[in-house]
């Protein structure tokens, strides 16, 4: 029997009516499943899965109304589009009360085998449209699943000739008096430097999307761990022009790697988008009993339109035009990982601002981020009967 065959539920306690529900409705590709009570459906329900249940109102013992009330307190069931069926005279409390119930449908017998088959296929129409979406889905996501892992292992594969490049880069910057080859050497160095944020940044999207990354808090000085990220770009005179200012207490407990690389994609985003006549300035602020904050500020606007997607992956601003455009994007996970805000404004007047927030004892953070996954649940149907 096909897996994906889509199933129609006929419930009524009179077996002719389901003979000729049967008769009207199958098809290849679909099957009548028949119920002659409610807990007989209820039990064809814990199996199957069903585009639609037609249900007689009148019945022995758990009459249609109370089976539609026991389906819809059942997560399994509860979507299953209901249409009622009875042979009473038109009453307009009893259709208030199929409807209250969740029918999408009241229809009053003898009903016309056209009306019956034209909204039946509806439902069958839209089953199948919602199992093609789960498929697609499905296929999607291994889709991307194969590629970050492709993306991983290729940034993992590619730091080794990377760093052959970058030692040989350096060694001609020492011992070559020539300077043309001195001259492109350095270009050798910087571009080398760059891929190797490039791959260090996939690698980090990598463990983001996989959920592999995991914090690891220490007591530690946020003002002394930008003092060290500052005084790697003000070695490049180009970059000097870059000020720190401390107000308050630093100390607290956090991920030094990933606040490191907060502070270095903060500050060497905005060294290299800003006014390049400006001054960048990193305002650390620990007056804050609760929290430790950082502002990182300089020169130049970002348009409204832009700015709303700045923390989005392969699209922060103008990052792109010189790498990835993950740079902002990792900034908001990292912070966002450590329980912490982030948040960025823009203005002629003032310039561009990063404003990150993080909680100054970042170890109930660092637990809640770090915990291992729920158990999987066995997939088991729920009782339709508690």
């Amino acid at each position: 029997m096909n897996a994906h065959q889509t199933r129609v539920l006929v419930v009524d306690d009179v077996e002719q009516n389901l003979t000729a529900m049967e008769a009207l409705l199958a098809r290849p590709g679909l099957q009548v499943l028949k119920a002659r009570s409610g807990p007989d459906a209820l039990e064809l329900l814990l199996v199957h899965e069903v585009a639609v249940a037609l249900v007689d109102v009148r019945m022995p013992g758990m009459d249609g109304f109370e089976l539609a009330e026991l389906m819809r307190g059942a997560p399994r069931t509860r979507h299953v589009p209901l249409i009622f069926l009875t042979a009473a005279p038109q009453d307009q409390q009893r259709s208030f009360r199929g409807y209250e119930a969740g029918a999408v449908d009241f229809l009053h017998k003898p009903v016309d085998a056209q009306v019956i088959l034209s909204k039946v296929n509806v439902f069958v129409e839209l089953d199948a449209q919602k199992r093609q979406l789960a498929k697609q889905m499905e296929e999607l996501k291994q889709a991307l699943q194969i590629n970050e892992m492709f993306t991983a292992v290729l940034s993992h594969d590619l730091r080794t000739p990377l760093s052959a490049v970058r030692l040989g880069a350096e060694l001609l910057l020492r011992l070559s008096t020539d300077e043309t080859a001195k001259a492109a050497a350095a270009r050798i160095k910087s571009s080398g430097a760059r891929m190797s944020r490039m791959i260090e940044q996939l690698l980090d999207v990598s463990r983001l999307r996989s959920g592999a990354m995991r914090l690891r808090c220490q007591s530690a000085s946020l003002a002394e761990v930008c003092s060290q990220i500052a005084a790697e770009f003000v070695e490049n005179p180009r970059q000097a022009r870059l000020r720190v200012e401390v107000i308050g207490d630093m100390q607290g407990s956090f991920d030094i790697d990933r606040m490191s690389q907060v502070l270095s994609n903060l500050i060497g985003n905005a060294l290299e988008h800003g006014d390049p006549e400006g001054e960048v300035v990193v305002t650390l602020d620990g007056r804050e009993e609760e929290s430790l904050q950082v502002r990182v500020n300089n020169p130049g606007a970002i348009p409204a339109e832009v700015l709303d997607m700045v923390f989005e992956p392969f699209r922060g601003g103008n990052e792109a035009a010189a790498g990835l455009g993950l740079g902002l994007y990792i900034v908001d996970q990292f912070v966002k990982a450590h329980r912490g805000t982030v948040r960025a404004s823009s203005s002629t007047e003032r310039g561009t601002s990063v404003l990150i927030s993080i909680p100054r004892d970042g170890i109930a953070a660092c637990a809640l981020e770090n915990a291992p996954p729920p158990l999987p649940q066995l997939n088991v149907p729920p009782s339709l009967f508690s």
